[in-house]
């Protein structure tokens, strides 16, 4: 049985790679887009999701620099700790670079019997209907803007800036987010001599990256600053998953705020769980057939949108404290964070999501 994924970016070779594994044909049409790799991007997964996408997917560990512990801060604490989470020394979440995982899924791919690559860009409706299913990774072309226009969108007026630091050799395994009166900066080290930034900056487009990392920077000694690129803050929720057999993904479902870094890893989650249904009606011996569709969204669907929903709460949670003349929030949550049950609970969350 062949299937068809539109999209060559992590996401959509994340995919491909997991249904190869269940013994299906995919084809993968390739965008202009998906093969401009942006050097500056890194993801982080979460550990949880890391056991599943080395044994699923693919084995990155060599592309992994693992995290031991996550420090929360606030400017109005005056750089105070207020949050953090560790567990014996493990692996919270590990962060590697986009374009080299999106550069080996491609390698690995290639050498796969039962896919094939496409790059016929201008594909329509007529030309895939060989396919039971379609599944739909990107956000910009004719299925996306016919069939999967409406969506409960936010913009948040900021941008996030990401860049790479090279610093001198430290042990390197603490990630840090600080809430600046600008927006969340995030340090997410790569390994002992680099570090990425992810500075969400609210209303501002043109601004000194350097001198502001270097204000809040109380960690690393720079030695430069990697080139710099920048992209406008949305999130969004698709309000219909699927049109007859053509299933939106990844991004196109769910779009979240970088601060918590969680946007692959709700992907990572949906690839884990179309594929349990592909592989229960495989079992069953059993068509694959836009049925899938309908399940896959109610599955998915009502906790997607609880996950997001409580990642864009704590944006604005903070971003009012930023607006406030005093710090009786991040107290607030300084006070919560030391309590062991809320604080394995949020770990938890952070690690495999909400299980509805």
């Amino acid at each position: 049985m062949k299937l068809c994924i539109l999209g060559g970016g992590l996401t959509g070779l994340s995919l491909a790679k997991s249904l190869l594994k269940k013994g299906l044909s995919v084809d993968i049409f390739l965008s202009k887009k998906s093969l401009d790799f942006n050097r500056t991007r890194t993801i982080g997964i979460s550990y949880d999701n890391l056991i599943y996408f080395n044994k699923e997917i693919l084995d990155i560990k060599k592309l992994l620099w693992d995290i031991k512990k996550i420090e929360i801060y606030s400017d109005k604490l005056k750089n105070e700790k207020i949050l953090s989470f560790e567990n014996n020394n493990k692996t919270l979440f590990a962060v590697l670079r986009n374009y080299k995982l999106q550069s080996k899924l491609l390698v690995s791919l290639k050498k796969e019997k039962l896919c094939k690559f496409e790059n016929n860009f201008n594909y329509k409706l007529s030309n895939l209907k060989k396919y039971k299913l379609i599944i739909n990774c990107e956000n910009n072309n004719y299925f996306s803007k016919k069939f999967f226009a409406r969506s409960l969108k936010k913009k948040y007026d900021s941008f996030a800036y990401t860049t790479i630091l090279k610093h001198k050799k430290i042990k390197n395994n603490v990630a840090s987010q600080i809430f600046t009166k600008n927006g969340p900066l995030a340090f997410l080290p790569l390994s002992e001599l680099e570090t990425s930034i992810v500075y969400s900056i609210k209303g501002k487009k043109n601004i000194n990256l350097k001198e502001l990392i270097r204000k809040y920077n109380t960690k690393y000694s720079i030695k430069n600053f990697g080139t710099s690129n920048f992209f406008e803050l949305k999130s969004s929720n698709l309000r219909i998953y699927y049109y007859k057999n053509i299933l939106a993904f990844g991004d196109l479902l769910h779009r979240l705020h970088p601060l918590a870094g969680q946007g692959f890893n709700m992907t990572i989650r949906d690839i884990r769980d179309l594929c349990n249904l592909i592989e229960l009606k495989l079992k069953n011996g059993l068509e694959l057939d836009n049925s899938i569709c309908e399940e896959f969204q109610n599955k998915t669907k009502p906790k997607n949108y609880l996950f997001s929903s409580g990642v864009d709460f704590i944006y604005e949670f903070f971003n009012l404290e930023r607006k406030m003349d005093n710090n009786i929030l991040s107290k607030s949550v300084r006070l919560i964070g030391r309590n062991k049950f809320l604080n394995r609970s949020f770990k938890n969350i952070a690690n495999r999501g909400f299980e509805i």
